[in-house]
C-alpha cells in the first residue's frame, strides 16, 4: 500500500514539473519579439505610455486620448526564458512584410481576389490600382497590435485604401501657366489630357508625389494599430477602356506633333550654328586683311617722329623696289 503510494506520489511530481516547469521554458528567435501576461495582465514598463514616445507625433490632437495605450515590457530575441503556468506569452514576427495593396483579409474574394483596388478620380473615372504595401510590426507598441485592436491588419489596410481612394478623388496635378507657341514649348500628352480635364495622365505621372504623400498620411499607423506602414509602391493606375483608348489617340497625336515640333528646332539650330561660324570665320578674315595695315600705319608713324626726311627715305626705297620687280613702268613725265 504505501509502495503504491509512494508511485502515485511520484507520477504527480513528474508531472507537475514536466507540464509546469519543463513546458514554462520558452525562447524568442531572432526576428520576434514577445510579451509575457500575468493573469491577463501584460507587464508594464511603469507609467509610460505611446504618447510619450515619438511614434504619436502624428496624431491629431483629438486621437491622442483616443490612442493611449500603455507600453509593455518587450522580451528580445534569445533564452531560454521562463514563465509560471498563470503567465501567457504572446509572440510576433517583426520582420517586414509585403502585401498586395487591394488585399481584404476580411473578404479575400473583393478586388478582384485582391489584384485591383477601384478608386473613383475628380473626373468620375472608375480607375483601378495595383501595387504592393511594405510593413512590419511596431516594436513599440506591441499593446495595440496584442490587445487593443482585435486583428490589426485588417484596421491598416482599411485605414490605407480610404486614405489612398480620398487621395484619388481630389488629386490635381500642379497647374502652369499656358505657353504661347512661339516661346518654343513642346506640347505633352499630359498638357493635352489636362486641357480635356482627363486626370488619368496626371496621376501616372505624379505616381511618386502620390506614393509620398501616403507615406506621410500613414506615418500614424504605427501608434494607432501597432503596425509600421513601411512603404507603398502603388505601379499602375488602369483607367476603363473607353477613356484608355481617347487617351491613347491623344497620346498618339500629341506625340507626333511633340516629335514634328523637335525635329523643326534641331533643324533650325543647326542653321543657327551654321550661320555663326559663317560670321566667325569672315570676321577672322577681315581680322587678318587688317591687322597687316595697322602694322604699316604704325611702322609710318614712327618713322615720321625720326624726321622729316626718313618718311620720304622710307617711300623712295619702297618704289626703288617696286620698280626692280616690275617688269615695264609708266611714268609721268614733267612738261
Amino acid at each position: 500500500m504505501m509502495t503504491t503510494l509512494l508511485g502515485v506520489l511520484s507520477g504527480a511530481v513528474a508531472w507537475f514539473l514536466t507540464r509546469y516547469l519543463l513546458a514554462g521554458i520558452f525562447t524568442v528567435n531572432q526576428n520576434e519579439r514577445a510579451v509575457k501576461t500575468s493573469f491577463g495582465r501584460a507587464e508594464r514598463v511603469g507609467q509610460a505610455t505611446t504618447l510619450k514616445d515619438p511614434i504619436s507625433e502624428p496624431l491629431l490632437p483629438e486621437e491622442r486620448e483616443r490612442y493611449d495605450y500603455p507600453q509593455v515590457r518587450v522580451i528580445p530575441p534569445g533564452g531560454p526564458y521562463f514563465r509560471w503556468p498563470w503567465e501567457r506569452v504572446f509572440k510576433v514576427s517583426v520582420a517586414t512584410q509585403t502585401v498586395n495593396m487591394a488585399m481584404d483579409p476580411e473578404t479575400p474574394s473583393a478586388n478582384l481576389g485582391g489584384t485591383v483596388l477601384e478608386a473613383v478620380t475628380k473626373d468620375q473615372l472608375n480607375t483601378g490600382l495595383t501595387g504592393q504595401i511594405r510593413y512590419r510590426v511596431c516594436e513599440k507598441n506591441l499593446y495595440a497590435y496584442f490587445f487593443a485592436v482585435k486583428r490589426p491588419i485588417v484596421h491598416v489596410m482599411g485605414y490605407f485604401t480610404s486614405i489612398l481612394r480620398e487621395r484619388i478623388a481630389n488629386f490635381e496635378a500642379p497647374r502652369h501657366a499656358p505657353v504661347a507657341a512661339g516661346d518654343g514649348a513642346i506640347p505633352t500628352p499630359e498638357s493635352a489630357a489636362a486641357a480635356v480635364g482627363v486626370s488619368i495622365n496626371d496621376l501616372r505621372k505624379n505616381l511618386r508625389d502620390i506614393n509620398e504623400h501616403m507615406d506621410r498620411e500613414c506615418r500614424s499607423s504605427e501608434a494607432r494599430y501597432g503596425i509600421t506602414l513601411e512603404a507603398s509602391l502603388i505601379t499602375g493606375i488602369d483607367p476603363p477602356t473607353e477613356v484608355e483608348s481617347a487617351l491613347a489617340a491623344i497620346n498618339t497625336a500629341y506625340n507626333q506633333v511633340s516629335s514634328d515640333i523637335s525635329l523643326a528646332q534641331a533643324a533650325a539650330d543647326q542653321k543657327l550654328v551654321q550661320s555663326k561660324t559663317a560670321v566667325e570665320i569672315e570676321t577672322l578674315k577681315a581680322q587678318a586683311e587688317v591687322e597687316p595695315l595697322k602694322a604699316m600705319a604704325d611702322q609710318l608713324r614712327e618713322l615720321r617722329r625720326n624726321g622729316p626726311d626718313a618718311l620720304p627715305a622710307y617711300v623712295r626705297n619702297v618704289r626703288l623696289r617696286l620698280f626692280s620687280e616690275a617688269r615695264k613702268a609708266v611714268v609721268e613725265v614733267q612738261p
